[in-house]
């Protein structure tokens, strides 16, 4: 492990843009009350971070993306967007609903 210099934000600033948004998006919304409410909100909301959200400096595409995405095909009035809730409806998920 290596240690940065206190109070240095600027010399780790990815993590420290990480634990903001972090606390922003998440945290700051939830009343945590034990270690292990705190490690699963945290589990789920690393999990939506790098599968599920969009980022500005990846061409709004997740990290770690299971796949490259292929480009969106036009919404047609039979097609229906599906929203997929996680931690009780704080994050969100949009998928196209099977036909």
């Amino acid at each position: 492990m290596i240690q940065i210099p206190f109070r240095s934000p600027q010399a780790n600033a990815h993590s420290e843009r990480f634990v903001r948004t972090a606390r922003t998006e998440c945290l700051d919304w939830l009343l945590i009350v034990g270690p292990r409410q705190l490690d699963r909100v945290l589990h789920v909301y690393v999990d939506h971070y790098d599968t599920e959200r969009p980022h500005r400096a990846l061409g709004r595409c997740p990290p770690v993306a299971t796949q490259p995405p292929p480009p969106p095909p036009p919404l047609t009035a039979i097609q229906q967007l599906e929203r997929r809730d996680r931690l009780g409806g704080l994050l969100h998920a949009y998928h196209l609903a099977a036909a």
